[in-house]
């Protein structure tokens, strides 16, 4: 599939999500960029602004297999992956696939199962396999793992450890609607008769196949590429930042600008597309010092201030 007809078919995708969720367009553009970069997305909000409804309807809207996880404290690694059923007709064990085993796999809540089972999706997000009883098992293709989480602020919630955060490519909040989107919320409630606007299939999993190999064409010039190099390695220089952004990080936020040019229609990136997406990829991986941490200081804010400090390249196009 050529940059063109990725252009077009996320834009249907889009347009049918927003005609059941109401949200931002930038916000599902973000998630989009994560599917198409091959990446896992997480939702940081409060409860009740339409998560998991948007996790639900991307993927009907791609002709994608769904499955969802509610995490809880009791939760196992067991019921995520699977595990190993003895049949005793003929004696042996037989696997049982878990919810893990789906093309847009939702982990609702992720932060309020304790770190063992939150870490049973490393492997998966990581190799996209899960191991059971040393025996390997290959996840389907495509494979999105989009969680939800809710501020660490509320009661009952664990924070996810480094290493998991530096799985998800896009970190993401969706935000309140505006006004007229809430009272637009208020106009389906309050009719009852009429029935709730529901998502249909653009395209499939052949097609989305196809999408996510449309940002390997995208090109990116050598200037670009310094840039993105400079802007990861200036959150290790920030005296606020413990720990800044790794390697892999840096790969990540090339992946995802070649996404956005995708979407956008283009077969190159520009400076603009990585500062677009560079807060949703580097912000979450920056680990405050403890001072910064005491003094409330935000991971956007450091970010935006290296984004003002790290020279623009000029691209000639």
């Amino acid at each position: 599939m050529g940059v063109r007809d990725a252009e077009e078919t996320c834009a249907a995708v889009l347009d049918e999500v927003q005609s059941a969720v109401i949200a931002n367009r930038s916000f599902l553009e973000e998630v989009l960029t994560g599917l198409l970069a091959r990446g896992h997305v997480l939702l940081e909000d409060v409860p009740g602004v339409g998560k998991t409804l948007t996790a639900r309807s991307l993927a009907t809207a791609l002709g994608l297999g769904f499955s969802r996880v509610q995490f809880t404290p009791d939760l196992l690694p067991a019921d995520v992956t699977g595990t190993n059923v003895y049949d005793e007709q003929d004696g042996t064990f037989e696997f049982s696939k878990g919810p893990i085993f789906g093309n847009v796999v939702l982990a609702d809540e992720i932060n309020r199962a304790p770190p063992k089972t939150q870490a049973a999706l490393l492997e998966a997000m990581e190799e996209g396999q899960v191991t059971v009883d040393g025996e390997t098992h290959e996840l389907p293709d495509p494979f999105l793992v989009m969680a939800t989480q809710n501020p660490v602020e509320q009661e009952g919630t664990f924070s996810l450890p480094e290493a998991q955060l530096d799985r998800f490519m896009i970190k993401s909040e969706m935000g309140y609607p505006d006004r007229d989107g809430e009272l637009e919320l208020l106009a389906r409630r309050a009719d009852r008769s009429a029935q709730a606007p529901s998502v249909e299939p653009v395209t499939d999993r052949e097609a989305v196949t196809a999408l996510q190999a449309a940002p390997e064409s995208v090109t990116v010039e050598e200037k670009v590429r310094e840039y993105v190099v400079d802007l990861g390695r200036a959150t290790r220089e920030d005296s606020r930042v413990s720990v800044g952004v790794s390697p892999r990080g840096i790969q990540r936020l090339f992946e995802a600008a070649r996404a956005v040019a995708a979407i956008s229609g283009r077969e190159y990136v520009v400076p603009d597309d990585v500062k677009r997406v560079a807060p949703a990829v580097f912000a979450h991986r920056l680990v405050l010092t403890a001072e910064s941490s005491v003094r409330s200081v935000s991971k956007r804010t450091v970010l935006a201030e290296v984004l003002d400090r790290v020279p623009v390249p000029s691209v000639d196009r």
